[in-house]
């Protein structure tokens, strides 16, 4: 019996030493995605942030209320011309679905910015969801499909 208590401790210690997981190593860095698509000469600019990301005056400015289960979807249609931008009018739809598969069509509505106008619209984003957001873009300039996804 003494042998086998002597035994017993060195076996779960050689056992715990075969693990089978990685050691831990540095977290590395995503290069960042794109925020637009070219199309032809048409650019689309996109991006989906949380409402409470916003400060109050640029949310007043657009007339968002700024809420934990919310996010912006901001929209801009730009024709290129050379190295210049310009605001270009166009039809856009949007619509964002969660990993649930809920799919929410987003009504986008025009903001004047300075010189250019862009679109935006309200999401339902709670923390943690990952949405997938879906535009259907056509203009003069272009026309085409972009997807991009997001997490909260």
């Amino acid at each position: 019996m003494p042998r086998l208590s002597f035994l017993l401790p060195a076996l779960l210690l050689a056992l715990s030493a075969c693990s089978g997981q990685q050691a831990p190593r540095p977290a590395t860095l995503l290069p960042e995605q794109p925020a637009h698509a070219d199309f032809d000469a048409l650019r689309v600019h996109y991006n989906l942030l949380p409402t409470l990301a916003m400060n109050e005056s640029v949310a007043r400015d657009y007339g968002v209320e700024r809420k934990p289960d919310r996010a912006l979807l901001v929209v801009a249609l730009r024709q290129r011309v050379g190295d210049e931008e310009q605001s270009i009018a166009g039809e856009v739809s949007a619509t964002a679905t969660d990993l649930s598969g809920k799919r929410q069509s987003v009504a986008l509505r025009p903001v004047q910015v300075g010189s250019y106008t862009d679109l935006i619209g309200v999401v339902d984003a709670h923390p943690n969801d990952q949405l997938r957001v879906e535009l259907q873009v056509e203009t003069p300039a272009g026309r085409g499909k972009v997807r991009f996804e997001r997490g909260f």
